[in-house]
């Protein structure tokens, strides 16, 4: 029972209430919550009042669900729903843009899956409040980047909000948590340059860990001329390696490179 899946119960109620704290869930909300396995955290989501759909891909853990708050499913305040999060897209679960709230406590295997399906989704959530391994949401808020904390940071602002020592899930997992909120999630970050040109840069950026980012940049087609008047541009330091540029500056040099393909 979900332990096959790679998933730790969290056994204490206080991570629950912390995660529902952070993510500032009201009556008025609906949450998608992922992977409710023994429902401590659906619980703390109920008792805020919020219309809560809990996706559930283990059908005896779903089972479970439905009989412990089979008052909730009755009222209409909490709906299960079988199935994996990687196949069900929000608008097919009937959320809108910018309408519903993302609470989990995800395996840690699929957390790079899950932050991508939800950030991307053609209906993204208003915000995303995750328990997550914590060296990876130490990752996401670095300042020194990475694909994963750029690809956060391009459609939302992600914080910490708290550490979870590993003593508060069952069975333990060999790694500490911490909570993560990405808040104000939306794509006006996109406003100038296209999803498919950022992601391709920033991947070739990235591409080798011991080369300058012009380097790499010169190796995925980019003319030597043009990536150099593009770090003037944009302030890069000629010897910039790709995890010392920050967001806003990425998309300066994207909007550089890009232009002579969309002129």
């Amino acid at each position: 029972m979900g332990q096959k899946l790679g998933q730790h119960f969290l056994k204490g109620a206080w991570a629950a209430r912390a995660l529902v704290r952070a993510a500032g869930i009201s009556s008025s909300d609906t949450v998608l919550e992922v992977g409710p396995g023994k429902g401590a955290l659906t619980k703390e989501l109920l008792a805020t009042g919020a219309r809560v759909i809990a996706l559930e891909k283990d059908a005896p853990l779903a089972k479970v669900l439905e009989e412990k708050f089979s008052a909730e499913i009755q009222a209409g305040t909490l709906t299960v729903v079988l199935g994996d999060v990687r196949d069900a897209l929000p608008e097919h679960l009937g959320l809108e843009n910018g309408q519903y709230i993302v609470a989990a406590n995800i395996p840690y295997y699929i957390t790079g899956e899950i932050l991508r399906q939800f950030l991307t989704a053609q209906a993204q959530p208003k915000r995303m409040a995750l328990l997550v391994q914590k060296e990876v949401a130490q990752r996401i808020v670095s300042k020194r980047e990475s694909i994963l904390s750029l690809s956060v940071k391009a459609y939302g602002v992600p914080k910490i909000a708290a550490k979870v020592p590993r003593g508060n899930f069952s069975p333990p997992p060999s790694v500490d948590s911490a909570i993560i909120v990405i808040n104000d999630v939306s794509r006006n970050f996109f406003d100038t340059i296209s999803e498919k040109t950022f992601f391709a840069i920033v991947r070739a950026g990235f591409s080798s860990k011991r080369k300058l980012l012009s380097g790499n940049l010169a190796t995925h087609g980019h003319a030597k001329d043009t990536v150099t008047s593009a770090f003037a541009a944009c302030d890069i330091p000629e010897k910039a390696r790709a995890e010392d540029v920050p967001l806003e500056q990425w998309k300066c040099l994207i909007e550089k490179l890009a232009a002579p393909e969309s002129a």
